[in-house]
């Protein structure tokens, strides 16, 4: 057995929901380098309670789930011309937004951290919340 070979997270891997029939879709114009592309199709399997994200590949498309609800928040259809389909979730007991901008922003800011190596879910889970304290208002400037 090759213990340098990484694990390949897959769908049955977690549970998971489909994407709700009320959604929306905008296209992530981004390139992604084949070491990117290869951390994306490696997935990732929730290992802690901050891991908020369960994610993985089926063929060019990427499904991202959250961990605790299962719920598809953004499905990623890869395209060859860098100009990707994203399908993102409007179920409202699912996910909020303030809309399309405000996705592509997340989106990006979890593939940034979804491609590095190694993926840090508890710095993304730092990230998240303050984030989510900003947009609230609750950050204090020191």
């Amino acid at each position: 057995m090759d213990t340098n070979k990484p694990r390949i997270a897959c769908r049955s891997d977690w549970k998971t929901a489909p994407m709700p029939q009320r959604h929306e879709t905008f296209v992530l114009n981004r390139t992604f380098s084949d070491q990117e592309m290869f951390a994306l199709r490696c997935g990732n399997v929730p290992q802690a309670m901050e891991d908020k994200w369960f994610w993985f590949m089926e063929g060019s498309t990427l499904w991202a789930h959250r961990s605790w609800t299962g719920h598809c928040i953004f499905r990623i259809d890869f395209k060859e011309d860098n100009n990707h389909i994203v399908t993102v979730n409007r179920d409202p007991e699912q996910y909020r937004s303030f809309g399309v901008e405000e996705d592509r922003e997340s989106l990006n800011r979890l593939l940034n951290w979804w491609t590095q190596p190694p993926y840090d879910h508890y710095d993304e889970w730092l990230s998240e919340t303050y984030e989510a304290l900003n947009r609230a208002g609750k950050v204090e400037d020191s």
